[in-house]
């Protein structure tokens, strides 16, 4: 199962279009706690939603679950057309804004196309915008477990020599005692991981998380999945929009690529209603320009963020592990930088959108 953690202003989004409701009576799981430390070291920082004045820090939430309850809403709108496995094969200028060839030949018009296909984006090639790639020469691997000891609602984090591995609260039929698990690693380790035997995997996972949450079952499939940063050049052209994964990919170090996502959607959505209500088209780039003067500040600020804890979690230089041991034992000591953190973790930074308050 693939999940994402979805923050506090997520969920008021959601909550918002009628997708929240949906979602809990399916699988959501709530976490107040979360602890990180350093496998290398001894500096180790919890975090607890009642230090930062809220009733969760956020909720951990499988992708398929998200994407279920956003169709059932698209399904009850009667002004909503939905096209499944349609491949867009050109996009071109047309009278009415943008045309979208589809396999086949059949023609598409709107005057806003909005890119959210992906961190490999078609609409974003074809439209010509180019992408700034890091790689990080990590994999994720991805995969189900359950744990001898029950999760408590926290979400654990451990930065290991070769990278962060988390085990993420989920609850199955009232039972708590399962996780899922983001191991960021090498390619070499991560095909090693998913070649071994679900026996072979527990225990690997075991020692590897010193044994914090006791046995540790694997009971899904292990999947790796290659990690590169990207970040398109521009997000908009006339009556063109990128968004999501389109516009930007982040390593998954703190679970935050989904919730940018969802903030793009909601303040572009805001400017357009805001646009139309002073009369100007839903594909002027000028309006358009607005929506990514908003989020490209704090997406790029994000993946700088992400990239440098990767930088300072990955170096082995005794000098830069005791750094940052000392980094998170003196954060854990102090409430109001914590409490800071926490609130941004959640999701309030910057001018958020008036769905999300």
């Amino acid at each position: 199962r693939r999940v994402s953690a979805l923050t506090p202003v997520s969920q008021r989004l959601l909550e918002g279009l009628g997708a929240w409701a949906w979602m809990q009576g399916r699988r959501v799981t709530p976490y107040r706690g979360m602890r990180v430390w350093d496998a290398e070291g001894t500096g180790e920082v919890a975090f607890s939603a009642e230090e930062a004045g809220l009733p969760v820090l956020g909720h951990i939430v499988e992708n398929d679950v998200v994407v279920a309850a956003l169709e059932s809403r698209l399904a009850g709108l009667p002004t909503v057309t939905r096209r499944f496995g349609a491949r867009v094969t050109g996009l071109e200028d047309g009278p009415a804004g943008r045309e979208l060839v589809l396999e086949g030949g059949e023609r598409l018009s709107a005057p806003l196309v909005v890119a959210a296909d992906g961190a490999r984006s078609p609409l974003r090639e074809l439209a010509g915008i180019g992408v700034t790639a890091r790689e990080t020469g990590h994999s994720a691997v991805v995969t189900t477990v359950r744990t001898a000891k029950p999760h408590g609602g926290v979400a654990r984090q451990a930065f290991l020599s070769d990278g962060p591995l988390a085990f993420l609260p989920l609850t199955v039929e009232g039972d708590d005692h399962y996780c899922s698990i983001v191991w960021s690693t090498t390619p070499e380790h991560a095909d090693r991981l998913c070649g071994l035997s679900p026996e072979a995997l527990g225990q690997a996972l075991t020692t590897a998380f010193d044994g914090r949450l006791g046995e540790v079952e694997a009971v899904d499939g292990a999947l790796a999945v290659p990690l590169t940063q990207r970040h398109a050049e521009r997000y908009v052209l006339p009556g063109l929009a990128l968004v999501g994964d389109a516009a930007h990919s982040i390593h998954p170090l703190a679970g935050q690529g989904v919730n940018l996502g969802l903030m793009d959607a909601a303040v572009l959505a805001e400017e357009l209603l805001t646009a139309r209500r002073r009369g100007v088209g839903p594909g002027s780039e000028a309006w358009l320009s607005r929506y990514a003067r908003r989020r490209r500040g704090d997406n790029a600020a994000m993946l700088k963020l992400m990239d440098g804890f990767r930088l300072l979690f990955g170096a082995r230089h005794p000098a830069l592990t005791l750094v940052r041991n000392l980094g998170m034992s003196g954060v854990d000591r102090l409430s109001p930088l914590k409490r800071l953190l926490m609130q941004q973790a959640a999701g309030h930074r910057g001018r958020l959108p008036g769905s999300c308050r």
